[in-house]
């Protein structure tokens, strides 16, 4: 859906397709590596007793005002409730439409 939506916005599969290595890519600025460590701590809560590291928290909170950071949280946990209703009721991935929602 994300990939689709960011394509139909002007995003090149580029930076997409690298959202999985965006440690080691060289195509994210540092707000952005920033917010992709967040929201992969975030995803990962059973890995990490005690949530997100405060070292994470601190990266992000340095490129985001209260009200960006508040949407950042918001969208991260919104994407991963999703992630995990689909899971759970066993829909597949891949028939979004844009424009659709």
């Amino acid at each position: 859906m994300h990939t689709k939506e960011a394509a139909h916005a002007g995003e090149t599969s580029v930076r997409p397709n690298l959202a999985a290595a965006w440690r080691d890519a060289t195509v994210f600025t540092e707000a952005e590596r920033a917010a992709l460590e967040l929201a992969e701590e975030g995803s990962r809560l059973a890995d990490a007793a005690g949530g997100v590291p405060d070292e994470v928290w601190a990266r992000a909170t340095k490129h985001y005002d209260d009200n960006q950071f508040a949407e950042l949280v918001c969208v991260i946990a919104c994407i991963n409730a999703f992630n995990r209703l689909n899971a759970i009721t066993c829909q597949p991935a891949g028939d979004y439409r844009v424009g659709r929602h």
